[in-house]
């Protein structure tokens, strides 16, 4: 700031005459007044020039030592200000606060979240979905979105806030479980893990457990993993992490809208010597091997393969212990025509199950017929 000054100030010095205005004869007649009077023009120029640069001067050199010693004066925000904003519109860092945010930057590992903090907060991907993900934007996380996090931690680097999305989800799908606990709603769950006791399923986002004992499938456990199955609420305990589901009950529920001669699709599990194991509607029912035709099966193998989609028929089914027997033999138009013609039993199910009904009904009806010839007559 001095050496400018000091530039300024340099450049005030008038330039010397030339020796050229001297080389002539002044005459005392004309010349001494026009030369007087030119000499005079450019001082008072000069000198008004000088003026304005001292002004300027003075100006930076107050300007140079209001910054060195006194910053702020004149400012009308103070520090003092600038704290009592801090305390009216204060910002709770403390964890486990949650906070409102908008994300500005994402990569394929976090994203970066402005919550008027002093310091931009960090959503590492593991926490921004109650599912396991890859990249954030999976989870919709994407700049320009604004979410309500939680804090779960700080940058000791930075100072920034570590925010989570997955525990507002957890307790979400905790509440969610509760509500279909209360309405005694089947859910589906998809089975991720085995153990000796159970399955372990994923249920709303929560892992939960399912006693084999809760399982209306005899299959084994490996052959479980991946698939889905009807499930209802057994126990829903937040504060112990205990979710505890039942494949039985939700079983119990369906198949009681399962008549004795009703027709349902099914999808072979599994063969044994003894029979095929049928999916049906996610419930399990097993076709023994003398229910699969009139004529004599010796080789399920050769009449079903794990995968077939076939119609069948209840024959019965046990509520209390999950289990159902299945028939395709009753659906057969002529015997043996599920060996050699299963396109045509399968056309012919529901016209053939009708006749199955039928039968039972008559049998049923001369049942009661035979039994009222029994009882004694009333006293008159």
């Amino acid at each position: 700031m001095a050496s400018l000054a000091h530039q300024l100030a340099g450049g005030l010095r008038c330039p010397p005459l030339s020796n050229t205005h001297l080389s002539k004869p002044i005459s005392t007649k004309h010349a001494v007044r026009p030369r007087t009077s030119a000499i005079v023009s450019a001082v008072a120029v000069n000198n008004a020039e000088f003026m304005e640069r001292m002004k300027l001067k003075e100006m930076f050199e107050e300007a140079y030592e209001r910054c060195r010693t006194a910053p702020t004066k004149g400012v009308p925000f103070t520090l003092g200000d600038f704290h009592a904003a801090l305390d009216k519109y204060g910002f709770n860092s403390e964890m486990g606060t949650r906070v409102k945010g908008t994300v500005f930057w994402t990569d394929e590992i976090a994203a970066l979240v402005d919550t008027t903090s002093k310091s931009s907060a960090y959503l590492p991907v593991e926490e921004a979905c109650i599912y396991s993900i890859r990249h954030v934007e999976e989870a919709g996380i994407v700049p320009g979105v604004r979410e309500e996090f939680v804090i779960i931690g700080e940058n000791q680097e930075d100072d920034g806030l570590i925010l989570s999305l997955k525990s507002i989800q957890y307790e979400l799908a905790w509440e969610r479980c509760r509500q279909l606990q209360a309405e005694d709603v089947v859910v589906k769950g998809k089975i991720v893990d085995a153990n000796n006791g159970g399955v372990v399923v994923q249920v709303e986002g929560l892992l939960g457990f399912v006693p084999f004992s809760q399982i209306s499938s005899k299959s084994e456990a490996e052959e479980l993993l991946e698939k889905e199955l009807p499930l209802k609420f057994v126990e829903v305990d937040e504060e112990q992490s205990r979710l505890v589901l039942s494949n039985r009950k939700a079983m119990a529920d369906g198949q009681a809208q399962l008549g004795i001669g009703s027709v349902v699709v099914g999808t072979v599990e599994s063969l044994k010597p003894y029979g095929a194991f049928i999916d049906i509607g996610g419930m399990n029912g097993l076709l023994h091997v003398s229910q699969i035709s009139h004529d004599r099966v010796s080789d399920i193998s050769t009449v079903l393969q794990p995968g077939d989609t076939l119609k069948v028929m209840i024959l019965s089914h046990d509520r209390e212990r999950g289990r159902v027997s299945l028939s395709t033999k009753k659906l057969e138009p002529t015997p043996g025509d599920m060996i050699r013609n299963p396109k045509l039993v399968f056309e012919k199910a529901e016209e053939m199950a009708q006749t199955f009904r039928q039968r039972i009904a008559q049998a049923e009806a001369m049942a009661r017929q035979d039994m009222l010839k029994f009882q004694p007559e009333a006293a008159a």
